[in-house]
């Protein structure tokens, strides 16, 4: 499905006044929903091969319905954690049926104006992930915390991992201490905001993390109200993208550095290309790294490769005539795009070259 581009501005700029409401939209939360009684948890024919029954999910993720594109053999699950302010955050988990434990945990982060189940279903993922042995983490931001579902990348709070940041991470280890995945093979990954916010929880938890993946992300430590935010997506952060780097160093003196896979289109209306480049500068000063990349041609992309020795630590993937869109996606879904390369497969080919020892 075609994203309009201008539209998705427009609709994150509009508000009761026209400045009032921008990309990180309504200030104001919306009013609380009455809470409906729960329904009773169902499991559909692609989550039940093997799955454990359905029970409280206060206790442990309950079966889910999986969706429709991201048919995989494996357990679907859902289940929740509290937030700071009281409210919880619900997740998805995918599990994988190739192997068992699984080999990894891939923590999936979704958009501005996206769900977890839309996410998943979009990139599907879970298919991807099925054939690593890769389990599947998917928070969903709550609407109290966003009326756009966005995260929250562009708060200074949020940014020195504050936020939703210690949600996610509790999440993380709910799922840690349930099943036996193995903690040197933990990744985080997503879209946009979420790419964001994959960006700060890897940088916040660099001993978590073995690498990042950030497809349209806007670059780091830059825009730290929502009129500076869109102002980050538009032209990215100038000067303060080196200096959020070097706050970063500062701030971790032992910084092991962070393996990161950048996508980007290059006719992203949404988060223009200024912020890969810029995203790339801060990963070659967080990876010390230096030398010129190599440089790969595809079919539709480019690739520039920077390596420690022979360790691939960045790779960047500038895709010439991609919109703000998952590269590889289902196009039947919004922020998604038919064409190629597949941006899932990029990441999990990224993530098996590197773990945490």
């Amino acid at each position: 499905m075609k994203v309009n581009t201008g539209k998705l501005l427009r609709s994150l700029l509009r508000a009761g006044t026209r400045t009032a409401k921008l990309f990180a939209a309504a200030t104001t939360p919306p009013k609380p929903k009455r809470k409906r009684a729960p329904a009773k948890p169902r499991t559909s024919s692609t989550a039940s091969t093997g799955a454990t029954p359905a029970i409280r999910a206060a206790a442990k993720p309950r079966a889910s319905p999986s969706p429709r594109s991201s048919v995989a053999p494996g357990k679907w699950l859902s289940s929740h954690v509290p937030t700071a302010a009281g409210p919880q955050m619900r997740y998805w988990l995918y599990l994988p049926k190739r192997l068992s434990p699984p080999e990894g945990l891939i923590v999936m982060l979704h958009g501005c104006q996206q769900t977890a189940t839309q996410f998943a279903q979009g990139t599907r993922m879970n298919l991807h992930a099925e054939k690593y042995g890769y389990a599947v983490l998917y928070p969903q931001q709550l609407v109290s915390h966003h009326a756009q579902r966005c995260w929250k990348w562009y708060e200074r709070a949020t940014q020195t991992g504050g936020g939703d940041v210690p949600t996610v991470i509790s999440m993380i280890h709910k799922v840690l201490a349930q099943y036996p995945i193995d903690r040197r093979r933990i990744y985080v990954a997503g879209i946009s905001a979420g790419a964001g916010m994959a960006n700060i929880l890897a940088l916040n938890h660099p001993g978590l993390f073995a690498a990042v993946g950030l497809h349209s992300g806007p670059v780091f430590g830059a825009g730290h109200n929502t009129l500076t935010g869109i102002g980050v997506m538009r032209h990215g952060a100038g000067l303060h993208a080196d200096m959020a780097a070097h706050v970063i160093l500062q701030r971790q003196p032992d910084f092991p550095g962070m393996p990161a896979i950048l996508i980007q289109g290059g006719s992203d209306d949404i988060v223009r290309p200024i912020n890969q480049a810029q995203l790339m500068r801060q990963s070659l000063l967080l990876n010390r790294l230096s030398g010129p990349p190599k440089i790969t041609d595809k079919p539709r992309s480019r690739l520039h490769d920077f390596y420690v020795g022979r360790k691939l630590m960045l790779r960047v993937a500038h895709i010439e005539q991609l919109g703000h869109a998952w590269s590889g996606g289902d196009a039947t879904l919004p922020f998604n795009a038919k064409a190629g390369p597949d941006a899932s497969k990029l990441m999990l080919d990224f993530f098996a070259r590197h773990q945490r020892t």
